[in-house]
């Protein structure tokens, strides 16, 4: 599109390149000075450069913030880790401690009823030895009576066949003598 109006502005001038000037600036030198005063007055008064400067500046503390809150959050949670592996350690060791305790009572348990049952043994075998020995008692008593009973009726016939009624009362007369 420039071509097309330097093409118009030779033919214009009669081919001569002529150029439009102001002040002694061709367009160009225009559009410097024309940038120039926009930064310008952006900086001074409108002063963009204090406000993009703020602007980066909350960003900044906005990150920082966010960092900040973020190695809060970090902390925290290394605390919370550090503190959940402690609670499971004791809690192992804990779990350990009930695991040997339940077996100390076991064992203990096993021990007393084997105990109870050696004792419940040995009474049970006392008590039946006690009433083997009464048995026994019982039985050596009856057959004491048995040959005392025996024994009498023998002497009682074997007296009754050897003795008479004549040797009766000479042992009777001998017996009244030794008095």
């Amino acid at each position: 599109m420039t071509s097309t109006f330097l093409i118009l502005a030779e033919a214009a001038h009669g081919g001569e390149h002529a150029e439009a000037t102001l002040l002694g600036l061709g367009a160009e030198g225009w559009v410097y000075v024309g940038i120039t005063l926009f930064f310008l007055i952006a900086i001074f008064k409108v002063k963009a450069h204090k406000q993009i400067i703020a602007s980066l500046d909350a960003q900044i503390a906005e990150t920082r913030r966010s960092l900040d809150e973020a190695k809060t959050i970090r902390t925290e949670a290394e605390a919370l880790l550090a503190s959940a592996k402690a609670q499971q350690k004791a809690s192992a060791k804990d779990a350990k401690g009930i695991i040997a305790h339940a077996a100390h009572e076991a064992e203990a348990i096993i021990a007393k009823a084997e105990a109870d049952t050696a004792d419940l043994v040995a009474r049970r075998a006392k008590m039946a030895q006690d009433k083997i020995a009464a048995a026994e008692r019982s039985a050596v008593e009856a057959l004491r009576a048995q040959t005392a009973a025996a024994a009498a009726g023998a002497a009682q016939s074997l007296i009754s066949a050897t003795h008479t009624a004549k040797a009766d009362k000479g042992l009777v007369d001998e017996a009244i003598a030794g008095l």
